[in-house]
């Protein structure tokens, strides 16, 4: 006769078996590799080392197929900004595997809670960490990518990218900020109630500089200017807007002097920018009187031919004269010409008034000034 086994009792030396273990395995292992498992863990240092290969083992396999599935992926698109992230991602997702298998050998090792629990939170702590650091060289491969395409994003451009950069790396530290509290068994709640009342504190104590931190986006959001412009604050300073901030702006004046401009006050202030519009140039108007009895013709003719032969005034448009009045002692004319950039008109004006006196002499063209008549009277007595 055949010996028979009771029933179930290959399921009670099962549960015998996984009792034992450490390590619990998933159900469907089969007996023998969970005897096999029982016996290395009566070696700790063996299992422990096994679990550490089997880890990076693991950590690799699992690194080489999602290279293989996402570059499938990704070698659809038309940008290679897929393909840079995934670069970045390998790296993170290798070391969240293999720290895993650390953690659960510092179990198969049976040390003590309290040390298990602080070396499974030191290692949670380096791969928040990484994965915090992943996500900041993730954030600006985006925002570049985004502010290469400025036709679909506007509002990305080379003085907006670093302030959401800002953020979102205030994002993701404070993201993982809250995660270490978790991990360090913190209870996150009553650090949340303190950072409020901090901040009302911090409101009041520093409303000038939120309000100038709030101009900031309120130049962003709206543009007044953008990095190169001229502008004209209502102050009365001029120059070239070289650095906008989160907290100033800075112009550069045409005496090379550095102006810095609170944001607050740029946000509620009246800027001219000379570089807004349609395009960069500008329109100078050169005024000049001619004396009664002039040839009309020929003024507008030697004023408008002075400004077609510099080399500076554009001939797109046209330079204009244009007859404005008649004044006192003169008939009054402007000359109306476009120079290529801002910077450039308080020269060209110069040369063009120095050009406007020597035409007219060669012309003989007389440039009047004002006359009085004064009348003498003898009173009696």
């Amino acid at each position: 006769m055949q010996d028979t086994v009771p029933a179930g009792t290959a399921e009670t030396a099962n549960q015998a078996v996984q009792s034992a273990r450490l390590v619990d395995l998933p159900d469907w292992t089969p007996e023998p590799l969970l005897r096999g498992w029982q016996m290395i863990e009566e070696q700790p240092l063996l299992a422990a080392l096994v679990v550490v290969v089997l880890a990076f083992l693991g950590g690799k396999l699992i690194q080489v197929l999602t290279r293989r599935g996402i570059t499938r992926l990704t070698a659809r698109t038309k940008t290679d900004l897929d393909d840079q992230v995934l670069a970045l991602l390998h790296r993170p997702i290798f070391l969240t595997f293999f720290f895993g298998g650390l953690a659960i050998a510092t179990r198969v090792l049976q040390l003590p809670p309290r040390l298990i629990f602080f070396l499974a939170a030191i290692l949670k702590t380096i791969l928040a960490v990484i994965w915090m650091i992943t996500g900041f060289r993730v954030l600006k491969l985006i925002l570049e990518a985004l502010g290469r395409n400025r036709k679909r994003f506007p509002i990305l451009d080379e003085r907006t990218i670093p302030l959401f950069d800002m953020f979102g790396k205030l994002l993701l530290l404070g993201g993982a900020s809250y995660f270490l509290l978790l991990i360090w068994g913190i209870d996150p709640t009553a650090w949340l109630a303190s950072a409020g009342v901090l901040g009302l504190a911090v409101g009041f104590a520093a409303k000038d500089t939120l309000a100038n931190l709030f101009g900031g986006l309120f130049i962003v959001a709206d543009a007044p200017y953008t990095l190169g412009d001229f502008v004209n604050l209502d102050s009365g300073e001029r120059g070239r807007v070289t650095h906008v901030g989160i907290r100033s702006t800075r112009l550069l004046t045409r005496d090379d002097i550095e102006i810095t401009v609170p944001n607050a006050i740029m946000a509620n202030a009246k800027i001219i920018n000379e570089s807004g519009g349609p395009w960069e140039k500008e329109r100078i108007r050169i005024k000049v009187g001619v004396a009664y009895g002039s040839d009309l013709d020929q003024v507008c003719e030697v004023l408008r031919q002075l400004a077609i032969d510099h080399p500076h005034i554009c001939t797109d448009p046209n330079p204009r004269v244009r007859m404005r009045g008649f004044g006192d002692s003169s008939l009054d004319f402007e000359l109306l010409c476009w120079i290529d950039e801002p910077v450039l008109r308080g020269k060209l004006i110069h040369e063009l008034n120095m050009k406007v006196y020597k035409s007219f002499q060669q012309h003989n063209i007389e440039i009047p000034f004002p006359q009085r008549d004064v009348h003498l009277r003898k009173v009696e007595g």
